[in-house]
């Protein structure tokens, strides 16, 4: 079967490799899209610290299933769907807590194990999630959908809420589709127009350029000089993480979803005299994921205006090429393995 391999930084191979066999209790999956995420194109660049080589990627996907033991869900042979890439142990402290998304030992494929950029995986039953009847390539977006709607879920966002979000990136656009979907009045802020614009597509109330407005100045207007009720930091940029504390109302809820590599330096009695509630947030729940499939379903949400182009699995050297001098232009990427039988 063809499989694609980040051999060292910004090398891919696109090699055969053997078709595998399902152990007891796994399925055996059709890959037909998957996404490249930031987390890829760190592992394509040399940024990703988790990641060794040779590395499958990918764990944004959604597959048809080829053969699949009997099972209580009810799955069968054809069904559409995607699955939960992040594998727990167990037996940790987190997991026994029921927090399997904050595993000490977390593994997510195509970071710390092989991922799905191949056209045959296994994958254990209770990975699997429904499609609902969503398209292959919708469904290929629902793992980073669910990353931003998981970050959302961990403060109480009422409707009618002001809520800011740093970066337009497709986990700040996916975060901006979930609040205006929970009644939330949205501020986006980022330095490229292209993805500003992209953001005004999907219903952003305001959009801040950070190179060209008053950013102060846009948010004070907007919230009445009250402050922002939920601040969600999508980029993992010092900065970033300070003008959320900085534009956030008193008593607020900052949401940090981006993964920051740089030291971040404050007093931080700003949060003690605003009394913010600040909260980390990793991966997602299967439970996300399902919530998710049905939203898209019953509210008809047009997600795939996200993607920016789909690639052959044949030149996904080149989508990773874009992906990595990206100036803007480019929200989401699919590789095409399969359209199904």
């Amino acid at each position: 079967m063809k499989t694609i391999e980040i051999t060292k930084p910004f090398e891919i191979r696109l090699t055969d490799t053997v078709k595998p066999v399902p152990k007891e209790g796994e399925a055996l999956l059709r890959v037909l899209y998957c996404g490249i995420c930031g987390a890829d194109v760190a592992s394509f660049t040399g940024n990703q610290p988790f990641t060794t080589y040779p590395r499958i990627p990918g764990h944004e996907f959604s597959a048809q299933i080829v053969e699949i033991p009997e099972n209580a869900s009810g799955f069968k042979k054809g069904d559409i769907i995607t699955c939960n890439p992040y594998f727990n142990c167990g037996e940790c402290y987190a997991c026994k807590r029921g927090l399997v998304n904050a595993c000490h030992d977390n593994q997510t494929m195509g970071v710390q194990r092989d991922g799905s950029f191949r056209e045959y995986i296994t994958m254990p039953v209770e990975r699997l999630i429904d499609g609902k009847g969503l398209d292959a390539k919708t469904l290929a977006l629902i793992e980073p959908f669910s990353i931003s709607a998981h970050a959302l879920s961990r403060a109480e966002i009422k409707k009618g809420d002001n809520l800011l979000i740093m970066g337009a990136g497709p986990i700040g656009l996916f975060a901006l589709i979930k609040a205006k979907a929970m009644g939330a009045r949205v501020a986006i802020a980022d330095l490229l127009e292209a993805r500003l614009e992209l953001a005004k597509e999907f219903g952003a109330d305001l959009i801040i350029n950070n190179k060209t407005d008053d950013f102060e100045e846009k948010c004070r207007e907007f919230t009445q000089e009250r402050g922002f009720d939920v601040c969600v930091e999508a980029c993992g940029a010092p900065v970033t993480f300070l003008s959320c504390i900085d534009a956030a109302a008193h008593g607020a809820n900052i949401i940090l979803i981006g993964n920051g590599k740089k030291e971040t330096t404050f007093i931080h009695s700003i949060i003690l005299k605003k009394e913010l509630n600040i909260f980390g947030s990793r991966n997602a729940f299967t439970k996300d994921f399902e919530e998710l499939i049905d939203l898209v379903a019953t509210q008809g949400l047009d997600i795939l205006r996200i993607v920016s182009g789909v690639y052959e699995a044949d030149n996904a050297k080149e989508a990773f090429d874009r992906l990595s001098n990206n100036d803007g232009s480019l929200a989401k990427l699919l590789i095409k393995f399969s359209d199904g039988e």
